[in-house]
């Protein structure tokens, strides 16, 4: 399925590129809107955002975030608060391994709120390991591709204030703000 993402300029793209038409898990094309319309708009679903389009973030700090911070649950935030917890009060929660895994989905979740299409492991919790492959982030050192033809469908969208308002890994929208 071909998507058309219009937005106000792609960074890190040819000057005057607005748009990006994702194929699947790829990028088909970058370009003038109006030029990639021509092209696809009969065959594409067109998405419109406010904001500017960025290749994702990596997250070098994935370990020390996912295996050594707890990240609240909002029923908790009356008890714990909605920040992660770490040292001393990571340790007086007794963290299981669902207790982890479900930390980790949480944490992924705030991740991916911040345009983070990529993450530095590896990771040693079993619950953790397995969030993570199952969120889709990749685990990788190197930093995303640039938005060029052929590359992972892997991006995040902005507003001027740095506002991340939605991001893609492979093409699937993991993460759309409201």
């Amino acid at each position: 399925m071909l998507t058309l993402h219009h937005v106000r300029a792609v960074r890190s793209a040819p000057a005057g590129a607005d748009a990006v038409v994702v194929d699947g898990a790829r990028i088909a094309a970058v370009g003038p809107y109006e030029e990639l319309f021509a092209a696809y708009g009969e065959r594409a679903r067109v998405r419109r955002w406010d904001g500017f389009l960025t290749p994702g973030r990596h997250e070098p700090d994935a370990v020390a975030l996912l295996e050594s911070a707890y990240w609240p649950d909002p029923r908790e935030a009356d008890e714990l608060g909605t920040d992660p917890l770490t040292g001393a009060d990571l340790d007086r929660l007794g963290m299981t391994d669902t207790r982890w895994g479900h930390s980790a989905r949480r944490g992924l979740q705030r991740l991916l709120a911040t345009g983070t299409t990529s993450l530095a492991g590896p990771f040693t919790h079993p619950s953790v390991r397995t969030a993570v492959t199952r969120s889709g982030i990749r685990v990788t050192t190197a930093a995303p591709t640039p938005l060029v033809p052929a590359a992972p469908a892997d991006f995040a969208i902005f507003t001027e204030d740095g506002t991340c308002v939605a991001t893609a890994i492979e093409g699937r929208l993991l993460f759309r703000r409201r």
